[in-house]
């Protein structure tokens, strides 16, 4: 992470990303580099608009939340428990007549 954080400081700094510029930002963070990853990075980010790519994950992050059930859907949902609670009870009214009339 200290690589890609490296690289965007450099590019609000407006400087150039290249391996020399990324190690000395490393190296005043201090981060000792590694010469493999630090020309990874800059030759993965050859030719990325950065500013583009950071606009489209503003956007992501603001995209809203999966929906949530609608008004009715809830109404509907309480209905349906009422309905199954009113079953309950005279399923237990049913049991209770049943036991009375083995005791008479």
């Amino acid at each position: 992470m200290e690589y890609i954080y490296g690289a965007l400081l450099l590019h609000s700094a407006g400087k150039e990303i290249d391996e020399e510029n990324l190690k000395k930002v490393l190296a005043e963070a201090g981060v000792s580099s590694d010469e493999a990853r630090l020309k990874t990075l800059v030759s993965s980010l050859k030719g990325v608009k950065i500013e583009e790519v950071l606009k489209n994950a503003a956007a992501a992050a603001v995209a809203p939340a999966a929906p949530q059930a609608a008004p009715a859907e809830k109404k509907e949902k309480k209905k349906e428990e009422k309905k199954e609670e009113k079953k309950e009870e005279v399923s237990e009214e049913e049991a209770m007549e049943g036991l009375s009339s083995l005791f008479g």
